[in-house]
């Protein structure tokens, strides 16, 4: 028998397929314990690509700035932190295919930061990589208990 393997999608290819997305929809009852009343946007990949895409060097954005930039774009109470968060580490895990390919100009997923100014882990290259790349534009990052954290990112954040 024959068994036909099925080709895993790269990164890239994950990013493009917007599955119907992005999406309004009410908030259920068993989400509004945790998101509260009112509507919330399921964005496309793509579209937390291109807020990623516009944070210049120097600058930083969070999770949460990019979940309220959605949600202001579709009209919608709140963004998806969930699809956010997944749609970021698809981002930056396609620039990272870039990166490896030798694309100059890849999506600075090191400048998107967790709430709270932490590093994400799960980004290519570890905490060791972006650690560097923001330290080169100027940012102080240390440890806080078992996360690291870009001090004062606050100041920091881009105003798109």
């Amino acid at each position: 028998m024959n068994k036909k393997s099925k080709q895993r999608k790269s990164w890239r290819e994950k990013l493009a397929d917007d599955k119907g997305l992005p999406q309004v929809q009410e908030i259920t009852d068993e989400m509004s314990k945790r998101w509260g009343i009112g509507t919330v946007v399921i964005p496309a990949p793509r579209e937390v690509d291109e807020i990623m895409k516009r944070v210049p060097e120097g600058k930083l954005i969070t999770i949460n700035e990019i979940r309220a930039a959605l949600a202001k774009k579709h009209g919608a109470t709140i963004g998806c932190p969930i699809t956010t968060g997944i749609f970021a580490w698809i981002a930056a895990n396609a620039a990272g295919e870039e990166a490896v390919e030798g694309k100059k100009t890849i999506t600075p997923y090191w400048r998107t930061l967790k709430t709270g100014g932490l590093i994400n882990e799960k980004y290519p290259g570890g905490v060791d990589a972006q650690m560097k790349l923001l330290e080169k534009e100027g940012h102080r990052v240390v440890s806080k208990g078992k996360n690291y954290v870009v001090v004062d990112f606050e100041k920091h954040l881009a105003k798109l």
